[in-house]
């Protein structure tokens, strides 16, 4: 998505830093006849790592049952070894700050537990070159029926501090997990943020080389979420190595200086994080483009006719009693005098659709058909959001249209230079009835789409507006929203 001027210069900054810094390096190579280039932080050679799949009916069979019921090859079957990571080759150097994302089950958490020595790959190689600490899995390490006071230093202990070492910085993890009160209580009786607090406190209390963080701020609230990531400012300033996997985007955006996009095991993008992530969220829009088609297909079978097909089904004439507290619920009803044969969502390239941005142009449109000539006849349509509240609806009477006739096939147009709506998810209702009301062919809820915003508004509508201030405010730019895309990310190339 947009980036601004400001965060394309500070990536563009990062990388003439790290490229000097290179190249700062070679010369001192050079300078002492050493040829031997710097290590990097992590190496990730060729990985691979499966998983046996244990199915129900033989879950607790013994190596010495299979081999006398002759069935031991069998029971090896690849078809029921799961490949979670698939000949992975990563490098990320030292004082780098490297972002994973993709989607849930993509690889990213198996792969921290390799670097973090959880695990161990199938095949290839991971190499860690320096001290290391890891916060990969909520409360992980942590014994729950005793203190959070004796979980420190068990935990400190596992990560490579003495008890001296343990005992001077105490104080300082306990305040920055905001547990002074609760730090002799049972773990058992902590709350999962409580969890995180604690973990993250003592995951970068050991003042490691390299911080490994998986999808556990998730769960943090506003503040410390805040203060975590002024922390892991502290650490990129300090030079050290960060690796962090998060669903959030901005912060890849905000704070990486490279990342890659993991993808059933595989690496899919890698390089500029505005690219990389560029990219996966086009992909998050494929996948929903695919689940909304396939979930509206789904609803105008189940409504009396389905898609592609000739077949005309007997439909109800009037609309089902459901009373009035009843949700929304799809239907279909009408006397089929005049009927809808489809709706599409079309963009300003005239593509159909059903992912768009807040200010996208769109075109509804309708396609009907009349067997015998109608010369009493309305177009409506009525758009609700997730929750069933209506946002907007319209007909042609109330805009001074008259039907004369219609007969035949034909489509309407509802043409909308700038959709004007907050994100989320958006039901259509569309109908062609009489001007008394009665329906010919009523589609409720069978139509969705979704928008995506860069903004945070709340409601139904985005409306056009500026700001303006007067007097002793000043702002800090954050790399906010622009009016235009970055046109090296609209390529969606790799860095």
């Amino acid at each position: 998505m947009a980036s601004s001027g400001k965060s394309s210069s500070a990536a563009t900054s990062k990388k003439g830093t790290a490229m000097a810094g290179a190249n700062d390096a070679a010369k001192a190579a050079s300078e002492d006849g050493s040829t031997t280039a710097a290590k990097p932080a992590i190496r990730i050679a060729g990985v691979t790592k499966r998983y046996r799949r244990v199915a129900q009916s033989h879950k607790f069979l013994t190596l010495k049952s299979a081999f006398v019921g002759g069935n031991l090859f069998k029971l090896l079957n690849p078809n029921e070894v799961f490949t979670a990571l698939d000949g992975v080759d990563l490098e990320i150097q030292p004082g780098e700050t490297f972002g994973l994302i993709g989607a849930n089950g993509a690889g990213k958490s198996t792969l921290m537990k390799l670097v973090a020595g959880t695990t161990k790959p199938t095949e290839g190689s991971v190499a860690v070159n320096g001290k290391i600490s890891a916060l990969i899995e909520l409360g992980a390490g942590f014994h729950p029926e005793i203190s959070g006071r004796e979980n420190v230093y068990i935990n400190g202990i596992m990560l490579g501090l003495s008890r001296e070492e343990i005992e001077a910085r105490f104080d300082d993890i306990v305040a920055f997990a905001e547990l002074e009160e609760f730090i002799d209580a049972p773990v058992k009786n902590y709350s999962s943020g409580m969890y995180m607090r604690l973990g993250f406190s003592v995951a970068i209390h050991v003042d490691p080389d390299i911080l490994v963080i998986d999808e556990v701020l998730a769960v943090g609230d506003e503040a410390f979420v805040h203060k975590c990531l002024d922390k892991i400012g502290e650490f990129k300033r300090r030079g050290k190595t960060i690796l962090l996997v998060t669903h959030g985007v901005d912060t890849v955006r905000r704070l990486c200086d490279r990342a890659a996009w993991v993808d059933r095991g595989k690496v899919k993008a890698l390089g500029d994080p505005m690219r990389v992530v560029d990219r996966y969220l086009n992909w998050v829009g494929e996948q929903e483009e695919s689940e909304l088609a396939r979930v509206e297909k789904q609803r105008v079978a189940s409504a009396g006719e389905v898609a592609g097909t000739d077949a005309h089904i007997e439909i109800a004439e009037e609309a089902p009693e459901t009373g009035e507290e009843a949700p929304y619920e799809p239907g279909r009803w009408g006397n089929q005098a005049a009927r809808i044969e489809g709706v599409r969502f079309l963009d300003e390239a005239s593509q159909a659709g059903h992912v768009f941005a807040t200010g996208d142009e769109m075109t509804i449109e309708i396609a009907w058909s009349a067997a015998a000539e109608v010369n009493d006849f309305v177009f409506g349509l009525g758009l609700f959001n997730a929750n069933g509240v209506s946002c907007y609806g319209t007909n042609t009477d109330l805009e001074r249209f008259k039907g004369d006739a219609l007969k035949g096939e034909g489509k309407a147009l509802i043409h909308v230079p700038s959709l004007d709506l907050v994100g989320g998810t958006y039901y259509l209702d569309v109908a062609v009835h009489s001007r008394d009301g009665r329906p010919y062919d009523y589609h409720r809820g069978l139509y969705s789409f979704r928008v995506h915003s860069r903004y945070g508004d709340v409601g139904v509508a985005r409306l056009g507006h500026s700001w303006e201030f007067t007097g002793g405010v000043r702002w800090k730019q954050l790399g906010g929203i622009e009016s235009e895309r970055d046109p090296d990310l609209a390529r969606g190339d790799d860095a």
